[in-house]
C-alpha cells in the first residue's frame, strides 16, 4: 500500500513540475526533485526515466548526486521569489509583521540556495 501513495505524489509531483515548466513564477525543478524521490520509493524505472530525461535530467542528478544547483537555476530561483514579493507586497499591502514574515522566509530560502555548489556537469 505504501508504494502506491509514492507513486501517486511522484505523479502528483511531476504534473506540478512540468505545470511549472510552462506556468511563469511556479517552481519545475522542486516539483520534480519530489516526483524523484517519490519514485526511488516506488519505482526504480520512473525514477531513472526522470534522472534520464534530456531536459531535466542533467538538473536533477546534479542535485541528487551533489546537492549542486547550476547558476543559471540560482538566478531564476531568486528572481521568480523577487518577482513573488514584489506582487505579493503590491497586491496584498501586508502589515509589517507580515512582510517582514514572509521576507525573512524567502530571503532564508534565496541563502539556502545561494549557498549549493556548482554542479560539476551539466
Amino acid at each position: 500500500m505504501r508504494r502506491w501513495l509514492w507513486l501517486a505524489l511522484g505523479f502528483l509531483f511531476v504534473a506540478l513540475g512540468f505545470i511549472g515548466a510552462l506556468l511563469p513564477l511556479m517552481p519545475t525543478t522542486i516539483f520534480l526533485i519530489l516526483a524523484a524521490a517519490c519514485f526511488a520509493r516506488s519505482s526504480p524505472r520512473l525514477e531513472a526515466w526522470l534522472l534520464d530525461h534530456p531536459r531535466f535530467g542533467p538538473t536533477l542528478r546534479a542535485w541528487h548526486e551533489d546537492g549542486a544547483i547550476g547558476p543559471r537555476a540560482k538566478f531564476m530561483a531568486c528572481g521568480g521569489m523577487a518577482v513573488g514579493y514584489a506582487l505579493f507586497w503590491w497586491g496584498v499591502r501586508p502589515s509589517l509583521a507580515a512582510d517582514l514574515i514572509v521576507a525573512l522566509g524567502l530571503a532564508g530560502c534565496a541563502v539556502f540556495i545561494l549557498t549549493r555548489p556548482r554542479p560539476r556537469r551539466i
